[in-house]
């Protein structure tokens, strides 16, 4: 039985589930390829992957994904939050890169909510004298 690592990730509404066990470096986001989840935007592939470029572990580990909520952009960081998390229990010794890169730090910013009698969160109406 292989052995295996999980780290959960979260940003905005996104939540991605990464399972990490060794392997060729092999990275799959909800049974796709991951250029082929990002539709080949290198950005967004090289954002998900900058834990393990960070501790050089590109080649060590195959990771399965498992994310869903939000937009591409949150459920990158998700994936790069939930990467960095299972490196951490898989080489404790890679803690202290991971952290000095703030990269095991959940980023805790959420939408605002529209109030009532506003525009949108902050946006007003404009206010008419006469």
């Amino acid at each position: 039985m292989a052995e295996y690592f999980l780290g959960t990730g979260r940003r905005k509404t996104s939540i991605a589930r990464v399972k990490m066990t060794s392997g060729t470096g092999k990275i799959i986001i909800n049974d796709k390829e991951i250029t082929d989840y990002f539709n080949k935007q290198l950005v967004l592939n090289t954002a998900a992957c900058v834990p393990l470029v960070l501790v050089s572990a590109t080649d060590k580990y195959d990771i399965t994904v498992d994310v869903q909520g939000g937009g591409i952009h949150s459920q990158a960081d998700a994936i790069k939050l939930g990467i960095a998390r299972a490196l951490t229990l898989a080489d404790p010794a890679t803690i202290s890169p991971l952290k000095k890169a703030s990269l095991l730090t959940r980023d805790s910013r959420e939408k605002e909510r529209q109030k009532y009698g506003q525009k949108g969160a902050r946006a007003k109406y404009q206010w008419s004298k006469r």
